[in-house]
C-alpha cells in the first residue's frame, strides 16, 4: 500500500516552489506484471500535466492511486489538498438531477447556490433540473466537469474525459476546460491517447514506459495554440516517435 505520508520538498519540488502532488516509487503489481515500476512524478501548483502512453502502460493507474482509489500500491504518494477526477465516462448518478449531483456529499455553506455557479461557469444554468440520461455527451461531460470543479480541488484529474466525444464537440470542451483551469487554478493531470490533445491543452507531456515516465517536453508555444506552430510540430513528431508511431509515409 502507497504511504500518503510528507515528503521533503527539497526532493520532490519543482524549482521555485512547493509541488501540488509528488510521487516517488511508486510500483504496483498485477500479477508478476509490474505496470507501474519504481515511478517517480512531481506536478507543480497549478501545472497542466499531460500523460501519454501505449495502452497498458500504467496511465490511468498512476491517475487511479493520486486518486486515492487504489489501496495495493507501494510507494509515497503526497497530495497538497482536495482532489478530484473526472473520467472517461462522466458517471452521473441517474436518479438525481444535474444540481444534485453537484451537491452531492459536498460538504460548504450554501451547497446549491455553489452548484448553481459551477453549472453556469460550464453553461448548464437552464439544465440544473435535468436528468442526467437527458442530457447530450458534451452536457453530461461538462456537468462531469462543474461537479469535480465544484469541490475547489487543488489536484484536478482527468483520465480521458474527452475521448467519446464528437471532434466539434472536443474542440468547445477543450476551450472551456483551459478557461476553466485559468478561473480556478488547481494543478491538473490530464490522461490522453490523443497527441494533439496534449499539445492544445498541457503545460508539460509525459510519456509512460516501461512502468516510469520514459521522456518529459515542456511545451512552450502560446495559448491558443494552433497546429501548425513550428515548435508544435516538431514535438508532435517527437511524441509520435517516442509512442512508437512511425513518420507518415513509412511502413
Amino acid at each position: 500500500m502507497a504511504a500518503r505520508v510528507p515528503v521533503p520538498l527539497s526532493d520532490v519540488a519543482p524549482a521555485g516552489g512547493p509541488s501540488a502532488a509528488s510521487v516517488r516509487g511508486l510500483t504496483r503489481r498485477f500479477g508478476d506484471r509490474a505496470v507501474l515500476d519504481g515511478l517517480d512524478l512531481t506536478i507543480a501548483p497549478g501545472e497542466f500535466v499531460a500523460l501519454l502512453g501505449r495502452s497498458g502502460s500504467g496511465k490511468s493507474t498512476l491517475l487511479r492511486a493520486l486518486a486515492g482509489l487504489d489501496e495495493e500500491v507501494e510507494g509515497d504518494i503526497e497530495v497538497d489538498g482536495s482532489v478530484a477526477v473526472a473520467f472517461q465516462e462522466p458517471r452521473l448518478v441517474p436518479w438525481k438531477r444535474v444540481r444534485d449531483n453537484l451537491t452531492l456529499g459536498l460538504d460548504v455553506p450554501g451547497p446549491a447556490a455553489r452548484a448553481d455557479a459551477a453549472l453556469a461557469e460550464v453553461g448548464l444554468t437552464e439544465r440544473a433540473g435535468a436528468w442526467p440520461l437527458t442530457l447530450s455527451g458534451g452536457e453530461a461531460q461538462r456537468a462531469s466537469l462543474a461537479r469535480a470543479l465544484v469541490r475547489e480541488p487543488r489536484l484536478l484529474l482527468l483520465d480521458e474525459p474527452f475521448s467519446a466525444l464528437d471532434a466539434l464537440t472536443r474542440i468547445t470542451v477543450h476551450r472551456l476546460v483551459l478557461d476553466l483551469w485559468a478561473a480556478h487554478g488547481p494543478a491538473v493531470l490530464l490522461v490522453t491517447h490523443d497527441v494533439d490533445e496534449a499539445l492544445t491543452l498541457a503545460d508539460r507531456i509525459l510519456v509512460l514506459d516501461g512502468g516510469r515516465v520514459a521522456h518529459s517536453w515542456t511545451v512552450t508555444a502560446p495559448r491558443p495554440r494552433h497546429r501548425d506552430h513550428h515548435d508544435l510540430l516538431a514535438l508532435r513528431a517527437a511524441l509520435l516517435a517516442a509512442l512508437g508511431v512511425p513518420p507518415e509515409g513509412t511502413r
